[in-house]
């Protein structure tokens, strides 16, 4: 039997938040939850793990494949306890192109689009927030340590741990960028209506969080080198915002390094946006219309076949 848990507020001071008022504060705890879990590993692995004496020396990361499991399975935890804490009020989209492409296919109310965004932007504003206030110290240490440009006192192995930015190979190039972005959000909001939608093998057992982030750890491993698969406009603006505020500076906004890239800073914002849009597009058109058409059947036949069998029916070998 469930027990009856008291609110911490008067009665009289909660109806604001049984609606819109709720759903924003659910948004930007969840996505504070990501952030802080999720800036948190990045600032495990770059930072914290060498100064603390656990690699060779102060400033050595990422030596192998296996630092990048590191930080994926870091962002899949980060994105799956996101969803759990705020899932059951908001539906925990934390990421506004998730918001945006339900509100494109999935009857999300439009009015609540742009609270959505904001609160999540400041959820992860504030999560990132409080990674620095946990690594300041491992984090001024490796700047110090560190060789090479820095901006404010800062590198860009330090923002890294914030923000996102583009790998050299594209040379300071958009296009790149920008499409792998578009990608790898498409593929994100594609795999987060499928694992969800009850027409079809949705996870049962309140399993969708842990698939979800299972979906985020994949897209890390296959599409995240390439501009660090920020796949979700409030992750990256939101620590990007902080991270100017804290002395990072050009690094932060524009989005620039002389030399490597130039006002990246909109490439992490409207890569996902279109390709959250797309993903669900391209599910909804191999796949939602067709458990669709099978529903508005008597018998929809069952998956795998063209039409459905008797019961009298053998399987036969091809």
């Amino acid at each position: 039997m469930a027990v009856e848990i008291q609110p911490l507020l008067k009665p009289s001071r909660l109806k604001r938040r049984g609606g819109l008022w709720g759903e924003c504060l659910s948004e930007f705890l969840g996505t504070f939850v990501l952030i802080s879990f999720g800036c948190g590993v990045v600032a495990m692995a770059v930072a914290a793990l060498p100064g603390s004496g656990r690699t060779s020396d102060p400033t050595t990361f990422f030596l192998g494949a296996g630092d990048w499991l590191l930080i994926t399975w870091g962002w899949a935890l980060a994105v799956a306890l996101g969803i759990y804490v705020a899932g059951g009020v908001s539906g925990a989209h934390i990421n506004p192109a998730v918001t945006l492409g339900f509100a494109v296919r999935r009857k999300f109310p439009w009015a609540k689009v742009v609270p959505y965004w904001a609160s999540q932007v400041l959820g992860a504003l504030a999560g990132a927030a409080l990674v620095y206030a946990v690594y300041h110290d491992a984090i001024d240490t490796f700047d110090d340590a560190m060789k090479g440009p820095k901006t404010g006192g800062h590198t860009l192995a330090s923002f890294s741990i914030f923000g996102t930015f583009p790998a050299p190979y594209f040379h300071g190039g958009i296009w790149g960028p920008l499409i792998d972005q578009i990608v790898g959000t498409a593929f994100l909001v594609m795999l987060v209506v499928a694992i969800i939608d009850l027409r079809n093998t949705a996870v049962k057992a309140n399993l969708g969080p842990l698939m979800i982030g299972f979906a985020v750890a994949a897209i890390g491993m296959s599409f995240g080198a390439n501009a660090g698969y920020a796949i979700n406009p409030a992750r990256d603006f939101g620590p990007r915002l902080f991270t100017w505020m804290a002395g990072w500076k050009d690094l932060a906004f524009p989005g620039s390094l002389s030399g490597a890239f130039s006002d990246y800073w909109w490439i992490p914002i409207v890569g996902p946006l279109v390709g959250g849009v797309i993903g669900v597009l391209v599910y909804d058109l191999f796949i939602g219309d067709v458990l669709h058409i099978r529903a508005q059947k008597a018998e929809p036949p069952e998956p795998g076949r063209t039409r459905p069998t008797t019961s009298g029916e053998e399987l036969e070998g091809p």
